[in-house]
């Protein structure tokens, strides 16, 4: 059994800063990819942000430069940096973690960004 679970969210005004964290327990021997997504309400899941082998680092278009993914590889824990933050990055922001064959999903945590 492998729990995810997202952290970091909450309210900012616009061209603020946030950074999210998203940790993965139980039994894990290797992490394939741990991703970013978000969904805000009435609209589909979107990709945002992940990291593949722990090094390679991808991002949406809608946040590059504004957003980075690390990894701590030693604990198994993925964090999103959002700088420049925009209304329009309000969303419930969902961690997905790899193994193998498996996807494993976070609940989620808020992010709204509004004056």
């Amino acid at each position: 059994q492998v729990q995810v679970v997202e952290s970091g969210g909450g309210l900012v005004q616009p061209g603020g800063s946030l950074r999210l964290s998203c940790a993965a327990s139980g039994r894990i021997f290797s992490i394939d990819t741990m991703g970013w997504y978000r969904q805000a309400p009435g609209r589909e899941r979107e990709w945002v942000a992940g990291m593949v082998a722990g090094r390679h680092e991808k991002y949406a278009d809608s946040v590059k430069d504004r957003f980075s993914i690390s990894r701590d590889n030693n604990r198994n824990v993925v964090y999103l940096r959002m700088d420049n933050l925009k209304p329009e990055d309000t969303a419930v922001y969902l961690c997905k973690v790899v193994l193998g064959r498996w996807d494993y999903w976070g609940q989620g945590t808020q992010v709204t960004v509004s004056s």
